[in-house]
């Protein structure tokens, strides 16, 4: 028997996203463009229903394909509102476009959205040994000023709380308890 982080369930779903994707570091723009979009539509959701819908979300978004998603048309818009197989959030959606066009930007000033948002790191993941569910932040001053800066190049939905769940994420941080078995592993 395995020891997992505190918040995982017995949903296999969740145990299998625990074990293969979150927490490890993640450098392919990507990859990065569609843990932002699905951090974005999680915002005042659990991540259980977001993993459940991730497949209707690949779908419904040209497999997170940014280029695609920045000139989104309205009647594609309107398409996506009546898609019940995703979170259908008008801001959210709109968002997801706008963000699309601000990653690209990002890409043209830095050569890669990876290089920008690694930059805030040195390209390194931190390494947290957090003991106790309680210990786990849901922001950190880090999370606070990356929230900011791309709320200043345009991007939506990117408060510090969902920056940070894209930090654990995408290994930016290593938030696996010190108990869990992926703890090791993600280094």
């Amino acid at each position: 028997m395995k020891n997992r982080c505190f918040w995982v369930s017995n949903d296999p779903l969740y145990v299998e996203y625990h074990d293969t994707e979150w927490g490890v570091p993640v450098y392919d723009d990507d990859k990065l463009f569609e843990f932002l979009i699905l951090e974005t539509f999680q915002a005042g959701l659990s991540w259980i229903t977001i993993l459940r819908k991730r497949e209707n979300f690949r779908k419904a978004f040209d497999n997170f394909n940014y280029k695609k998603i920045a000139n989104y048309s309205d009647e594609k818009y309107e398409e996506l509102l009546q898609n019940e197989g995703i979170i259908r959030n008008r801001l959210k959606i709109k968002a997801t476009i706008s963000n699309a066009q601000a990653f690209m930007r990002v890409q043209d000033e830095f050569g890669s959205f990876s290089e920008y948002i690694w930059g805030f790191t040195h390209g390194k993941p931190i390494k947290n040994a957090f003991e106790d569910r309680s210990d786990v932040p849901a922001t950190t001053e880090l999370s606070d000023k990356i929230s900011k800066d791309l709320k200043k190049r345009g991007f939506k939905f990117v408060g510090s709380t969902v920056i940070y769940a894209h930090m654990q994420a995408t290994g930016m941080v290593n938030d696996h308890t010190t108990d869990c078995f992926r703890y090791h592993e993600c280094d």
